[in-house]
């Protein structure tokens, strides 16, 4: 099948509520444009320059997310269009995404990035860390970001039960947040969790934001 058959044949066997990110690294303009002309208009890169020139080659309807680790001196290049940044690790980086936000008169939505895989390379806060940031006095001065969730990624193995376990996890402390940091925000809903190997297991654990590359564009 070619990418517009796979996408819609994924979409189709989505729940309704699920948002799919459709993961268009690598991938040439031509290629996400593509996709696009099926009706579907939310990508996500992981690299800055790459997002950037994609950005401006493609139509201003494309909802785009930032998926991957976000070094602070990138941010004030995707300030002026990003929809969503998933990968909030620290307090720094949330403080320069409110910062480029305010230059573009914008309030970016960001997604707080934990830390729940078995892998040490993977990015990421811990609960006690998040907590902390969020009851800074620099965090509750932020004006032009907004917190809409959290996002995880799973160990990357075929043991589901591992995979399972850590998405309880992120669901868990997507909870406690809620309950006791945004109870009277109804834009904190979002988790963000499940890609290409693990999306189902996520859905079932409580996803609302899966992140798929691979089946829709094919092996990179």
């Amino acid at each position: 099948m070619g990418i517009q058959e796979n996408l819609t044949d994924f979409l189709n066997n989505l729940p309704p509520n699920i948002k799919l990110v459709a993961v268009s690294k690598t991938k040439p303009a031509q290629i996400i444009l593509e996709a696009f002309k099926t009706g579907h208009w939310v990508f996500g890169e992981n690299k800055v320059q790459e997002l950037t020139d994609k950005q401006v080659q493609l139509p201003e309807e494309i909802e785009w997310h930032f998926i991957g680790h976000l070094q602070r001196n990138k941010v004030k290049f995707i300030a002026p269009f990003v929809a969503l940044i998933h990968a909030v690790d620290s307090l720094k980086l949330l403080a320069e995404i409110n910062k480029q936000a305010l230059n573009n008169q914008r309030v970016i939505d960001c997604l707080l990035q934990f830390h729940i895989a078995k892998e040490s390379s993977k990015f990421g806060l811990d609960y006690d860390k998040a907590i902390e940031l969020l009851e800074s006095d620099r965090y509750k001065g932020f004006k032009n970001i907004r917190i809409t969730g959290v996002m995880g990624m799973a160990t990357f193995t075929e043991n589901m039960t591992q995979v399972r376990s850590e998405f309880k996890t992120l669901k868990n402390y997507f909870d406690n947040l809620k309950k006791n940091y945004f109870s009277d925000s109804p834009a904190f809903r979002e988790l963000s969790m499940g890609m290409s190997d693990d999306y189902q297991v996520a859905i079932e654990e409580g996803s609302t934001i899966i992140r798929v590359g691979t089946k829709i564009f094919g092996e990179r």
